[in-house]
């Protein structure tokens, strides 16, 4: 496995040329290749032999958290977002020794995750050639300065380091994925050496039976007689025997099957091609490597497999036990947030054991980070590593064919071979009589990936070695034939290169130390210089022996050890951790942290002078069984017989509902095609229940430091569902950080968006919703609701529509519902870049398929935002007379009385239910023109006027006057008319009442003819206890716009020549076409500011004949999708009379033409209202009476009667009938009512009176005597929202 490293070792700079020229070339808009390498037929059998090539079982969701390909290969990984908060155990790493505790753990019952760097990747995925392997290369370390460049989830890493370079692998399997499968034990007498521990250094033996358990699953034979003879094997034993060694020269036990069959844990593995290829990955599915035993075997006894996950450090959890496993999760393109990557972690918690198998680089730097982060340990932690004495070298360009480059397409006759198949063993006590001068000598092949360019690396090498006779033209003419026929032909100086990897007693003075949180590497040691120099000669005379030019790489191992030593005295004074893998929790005694475990290279205190991973996965075995002993469990032996690892694993863990949730999401990946990215938004949150305004709760939290980061990836799984489907959800996953709320971030256990969704709580526009159920890390759950407002705000303005598509307003609330804080998180002009490229294919799409999807998903975005950025272009919304969205509201009583003049009205009763103890005053509400009663007892509120008051105990009337709903209002009677209406109304309200005095709320026309009612004396004052009079009683002041068209009759005139007296507030796409054009033109009606844009037809036809009639903020989705059910029409005589009134000074309300007399200014008629108490209501932003019309009436009754009692109620923000039909109306202006109600009433109190705050209003509320015992009478809650008391 140690040819690739050579490639930037020799020349980093060439080769990150050229990895820039591929990844340029052959990357997709991520940047991330989805190229699906090419299979061999020999790849194609082991697929079928292990299940077939087919989709995964529907049962069971076995699909990567990275791309499926097809369906082609199993998945033993599962999604991210798909991870329990918490296991038993965890396991870092999915090497060697991470592989043996996932499956010892497994079988012994407990719950496990194993949480992998590297991401998942089976036989015929494998990049072969260098094109391939380019984009999965990356560098880190420091070179002159820290550097960190390619693909941090690649398969292949160089760590750069000072004195000498580490090759290390990445993926699930870890290293077994790229090594050269050597299988050798350590040799006893190393293991004797001072530094190892004494249970193992007094008896080596002890070993025996875990390098047996090893050797079960991982089969190690060496390479048959009976396959193929191997040059470079042959040439190999002929250096040995000009060595005086040949006696020390045997074919290795190497991990790899040369006869098809089933493994020893039930996977279906294939013979041997001897492609050669072991460094850059097996694509022919003979490689035993942990993928196929170790894990395949945790997985079907349970364990929960998860890749892309870089664990960055734990902690002990000293408030729930166990450990916290804190990673960065490097999918759906969160890598792109360079600046915040590592900073938004997620976390899993460990129950009971949190095993380290990241590899001696890896889980060491893991340990670093975590002392950082404050956890004891000892201060060897990072000290004593080694390189295992690795040499890398090459006899180049001899006289012998060597056949040493490894093919995808082998020679039959003449293949390459496996990458190691012999062995020169100078271990032994007759070799090296001083065990620390003993060492191998193992032959290997260059990969094919760097075929093309390692003439070129080994002949700009500056260590050269020349032999004493070397055959100048010969090796002229073979490098010649390099260059123009390539390295395989036959003779050429590439095709007589052979490869030597020598391992040897180095020193162990290595150190891995954290510098601004990046690991630096330092082998500074004088690394035994003179034997250096003796293996060198060796090496100089085997190359001497068949004539070639000896070529030394620089410094560069590919078996790193140590950095968590065991201790060799069972304390941190001598060792990291003790002989079992328990990282001591001091540096000077023998205490532990019981439940972290090393299990990988990390923790062997000395070079082995042979390939490790026998001896890692023996320890590994040994600290398993000592752990299971020491807790008495049981482990299952149980065969597994054949696996289908496309199937179901024979064992799985129970999942919450949560969990199901989310698994169910998933699901709908496979076969689809789907798109994923990342979201990062930031902002302040502020941690408190006493602030209601967004805008407000952010600035608080600005000012208190109470900062906040909301980091999502968002997954769609399947384009078609998002676009065609009204809820467009898609799912998330992620982290919520809020330090005022958690110390560490709150994981997003389960979490949906929905794109562009009609929000019911408002007129027209749609949100992007986040619904996220928080997890922290001491066991709290919250939701966080978030949403993105996209309504006509938006028209014409870039800087609201980014403002409005990047501001998320949040909640976050206990999941009873209970408010925990808000503010708003805003994602920055960086971020915004970061997410563009974050977007990667999801489901089925790969490759190029990539544009079509991103184009959709983008389109859609664009489409439903450009909707309400051209607002006025929108289809209109034509009268939607369904009961969609209409709560389930009482039935009033209905009665007829007519008029002197013979017209007909009705009124409708309703009375207080539930059990309230009535009032012994009733209250009329008397409504305006072109509406009915719906305006109080509106359905699609959940709480209406009637609602709140019958609630509260009153009797409520509402006679519907005859130019409203359902009256003559097609006849052209006048306001002036209708006081007979009201009249009549009152009268039957009081013979109802027994002559009690009633208490009236009269709204817009039915306050101007309530007012004209009293006047003119047809109404008496004496009838009425008190009075709200809402937008206008007897002074009209219409707004600019209405006084603009009140003083236009011209106006009136031609749509009567037009269209005729009757003016529909409704109409449909085949109405005349003078209504057509109407709707067309009011598209375009100036109604204020953009917010108040909409695109409801019925809307734009009440604005031209009354005004806006609402501030559209306070309407709910459902009473503007319905407004045609709520208004009716008008008729030009009613209009004609009503802007006349207000045309002509002093805008008083006066009788019909042709005397159109004032009845405010004639003598006689205000005093017939001296002494009725009076409230005059106005909306702050009423655009159809301006608010001088209550002001003026006000001023006019406060100078004509001082003594009386006059009161004026302006409620902020509100225009004109929401202040009825608001959807907070219920909260802001009807309890401003209600006090002026109960301040009018006389009689019928009891019990005591408390004051209370709802929203900007003082309210009072009071006790009621029901049933025999007291209850407070509140006007909150009761079936759908509606107001009761509680039973």
């Amino acid at each position: 496995m140690f040819t690739p490293l050579l490639a930037l070792s020799v020349l980093p700079v060439l080769y990150l040329l050229w990895w820039i020229y591929v990844r340029a070339g052959l990357g997709c808009l991520t940047g991330r290749t989805t190229t699906l390498y090419r299979k061999s037929s020999f790849t194609q059998k082991w697929a079928k032999s292990i299940g077939g090539i087919k989709p995964p079982s529907p049962g069971f969701v076995s699909i990567s958290n990275e791309q499926n390909r097809e369906s082609k290969f199993p998945r033993l990984g599962r999604p991210v977002s798909s991870m329990r908060p918490e296991y038993d155990v965890v396991v870092v790493g999915s090497g060697y020794g991470g592989g043996v505790a996932a499956s010892r753990m497994a079988r012994a019952g407990k719950t496990v995750a194993v949480l992998e760097l590297g991401l998942e990747r089976w036989p015929g995925e494998y990049p072969s050639t260098l094109n391939d392997v380019a984009p999965e290369y990356h560098v880190s370390g420091n070179i002159g300065k820290d550097v960190t460049t390619g693909n941090p989830t690649g398969l292949y890493h160089t760590v750069k380091g000072e004195g000498q370079d580490v090759f290390i692998g990445h993926g699930l399997g870890g290293t077994s994925l790229i090594n050269s499968n050597v299988y050798l034990r350590a040799d006893p007498r190393t293991l004797q050496i001072r530094d190892w521990p004494p249970e193992i250094r007094t008896d080596p033996s002890s070993l025996d039976m875990y390098y047996a358990r090893a050797e079960k699953l991982l089969q190690p034979t060496p390479y048959p007689n009976d396959y193929p003879s191997l040059r470079k094997l042959e040439v190999f034993q002929q250096q040995a025997k000009a060595l005086g060694q040949g006696r020390n020269f045997y074919r290795v036990p190497q991990t790899t099957f040369f006869q098809d069959g089933l493994n020893n844990v039930g996977v279906e593995l294939k013979g041997s091609t001897c492609t050669g290829q072991d460094c850059t990955g097996i694509n022919d599915g003979s490689k035993n490597s942990v993928l196929m035993n170790y894990l395949p075997d945790a997985w079907n006894w349970g364990a929960e497999i998860f890749c892309g996950c870089e664990v960055r450090h734990i902690r002990k959890d000293s408030e729930s036990g166990g450990y916290l496993v804190f990673y960065a999760w490097h999918g759906d393109g969160r890598e792109s947030f360079k600046d915040t990557f590592y900073d938004q972690l997620m976390w899993v918690r460990a129950k009971e054991l949190c095993f380290l198998g990241a590899g001696a680089l890896g889980t060491t730097e893991i340990l670093l980070r975590s002392k950082a982060h404050g956890m004891a340990m000892s201060p060897l932690v990072g000290q004593k590593l080694s390189g295992n004495g690795d040499i890398l070298s090459f006899a180049y360009n001899t006289n012998e064919i060597i056949n040493g480059i490894g093919s995808e397409k082998p020679s039959t006759p003449n293949p390459c071979g496996p990458t190691i198949t012999g062995i020169i063993d100078n271990r032994g006590s007759e070799a090296a009589p001083n065990v620390e001068d003993g060492y191998v000598i193992e032959e290997g092949a260059i990969p094919e990936a760097l075929a093309p360019i390692i003439q070129a690396m080994l002949e700009t090498q500056t260590s050269q070695v020349y032999p004493k006779h070397y055959a100048r033209l010969r090796c002229f003419l073979s490098r010649l034939k390099s260059i123009i026929m390539g390295p395989y032909a036959d003779g050429c100086s590439v095709n007589r290169t052979q490869s030597f990897l020598v391992m040897c007693h180095g020193d162990n003075e290595g150190i891995l130390t954290l510098e601004n949180d990046k690991p630096r590497l330092q082998f500074l040691g004088a690394g035994r210089r003179k034997h250096m120099q003796y293996l060198h000669g060796i090496l100089q005379k085997a190359t001497e022996a068949v004539g070639g030019v000896l070529i030394n790489s620089p410094p560069v191992t590919v078996h790193p050890l140590g950095g968590a030593r065991m201790s060799f005295d069972g304390t941190g004074r001598q060792g990291a951790v003790n002989n079992i893998g328990q990282l001591f929790n001091s540096g000077g005694g023998e205490d532990v942290y019981e439940g972290i475990v090393c299990v990988d290279g990390s923790i062997i205190p000395t070079a082995l002078s042979v390939n490790p991973f026998a001896t890692i996965t023996a320890l590994a075995e040994r600290s398993c069984d000592l752990l299971i002993k020491k807790n008495n469990w049981t482990v299952n032996e149980a065969s597994n017989g054949k696996l289908d690892l496309f199937g179901k694993p024979a064992k799985s863990v129970p999942i919450s509902t949560l969990m199901s949730d989310n698994l169910h999401g998933i699901k709908s990946k496979v076969k689809s095609a789907g798109i994923r990215f990342s979201e990062i938004m930031e902002g302040s949150i502020h941690i408190g229940t006493d602030i209601e305004d967004f805008t407000t709760a952010e600035k608080i939290a600005r000012g208190a430091s109470s900062s906040a980061r909301l980091c999502v990836s968002v997954d769609v799984p399947n384009m078609d569902n998002l676009i065609g489907r009204s809820f467009h959800t898609a799912l998330a996953s992620g982290t919520f950080s809020c330090g005022a709320l958690s110390q560490d971030p709150l994981l997003v256990t389960k979490g949906r968006l929905h794109f562009f969704t009609v929000d019911d709580d408002v007129s027209d526009g749609t949100n992007i919703t986040y619904t996220l159920t928080l997890l922290s890390t001491r066991g709290e759950t919250y939701v966080l609701q978030g949403h993105k407002k996209i309504d006509s705000d938006i028209t014409f303005s870039g800087r609201k529509t980014w403002k409005a598509t990047t501001t998320l307003f949040t909640t976050i609330a206990r999941t009873n519902g209970s408010l925990v804080g808000k503010g708003i998180l805003h994602i920055s002009g960086q971020n915004f870049i970061n997410e563009l490229l974050s977007f990667s294919p999801s489901g089925d799409t790969t490759g190029t398929g990539m544009l079509p999807v991103l184009a959709r998903f983008l389109g859609f975005f664009t489409r439903q935002t450009l909707d309400y950025v051209l607002s006025p272009f929108r289809p209109l919304e034509y009268p939607d007379t369904s009961t969609t969205g209409y709560f389930r509201k009482p039935t009033p009583v209905k009665a007829l009385v007519t008029a002197e003049d013979g017209v007909e009205t009705v009124v409708k009763l309703w009375k207080p239910t539930g059990g309230v103890a009535e009032h012994d005053m009733a209250i009329v509400f008397i409504p305006g023109a072109s509406v009915d009663d719906q305006i109080f007892s509106l359905p699609t509120i959940p709480t209406n006027a009637v609602d709140y008051f019958t609630a509260l105990g009153y009797r409520c009337y509402i006679p519907v006057l005859r130019f409203g709903i359902g009256g003559p209002a097609e006849d052209g009677w006048t306001a002036y008319d209708a006081r007979l209406d009201v009249k009549a109304a009152m009268a039957y309200i009081r013979e109802q009442e027994s002559g009690r005095k009633f208490y009236v709320v009269c709204h817009c026309l039915g306050s101007i003819t309530t007012a004209i009612a009293l006047l003119s004396g047809e109404v008496k004052k004496e009838w009425i206890q008190g009075m709200t009079c809402s937008q206008v009683f007897c002074n009209l002041r219409y707004s600019p716009d209405n006084a603009f068209k009140a003083g236009s009759p011209q106006l009136v005139k031609a749509y009567r020549g037009l269209a005729g007296d009757w003016f529909s507030c409704s109409s449909t796409p085949t109405s005349p076409i003078i209504q057509y054009l109407i709707d067309q033109i009011l598209r375009f009606y100036p109604i204020g500011a953009s917010r108040e844009t909409c695109n409801s037809s019925v809307c734009h036809r009440c604005n031209l004949v009354f005004g806006r009639c609402f501030t559209h903020a306070h309407l709910n989705h459902a009473t503007h999708l319905h407004l045609a059910n709520f208004f009716s029409g008008i008729h030009m005589n009613f209009l004609e009379h009503l802007m006349g009134m207000g045309a002509e000074p002093p805008h008083h309300v006066r009788t019909n033409q042709p005397e159109f007399k004032d009845l405010v200014v004639e003598k006689g008629n205000l005093e017939r209202l001296e002494g009725l108490q009076i409230q005059w209501l106005s909306g702050g932003a009423n655009v159809v009476f301006d608010p001088r019309s209550t002001a003026e009436s006000y001023e006019m009754f406060k100078e004509r009667f001082p003594e009386g009692e006059f009161e004026r109620v302006v409620v902020p923000r509100y225009g004109h009938l929401d202040t009825w039909m608001g959807k907070g109306s219920f909260k802001d202006v009807y309890p401003r009512v209600r006090a002026h109600v109960e301040k009018c009433e006389e009689g019928g109190r009891k019990g005591e009176t408390v004051e209370t705050t709802i929203g900007e209003m003082e309210v009072v509320r009071q006790e009621k005597e029901v049933g025999g015992r007291n209850r407070k009478l509140g006007w909150f809650g009761g079936f759908a929202g509606s107001l009761r008391l509680p039973k």
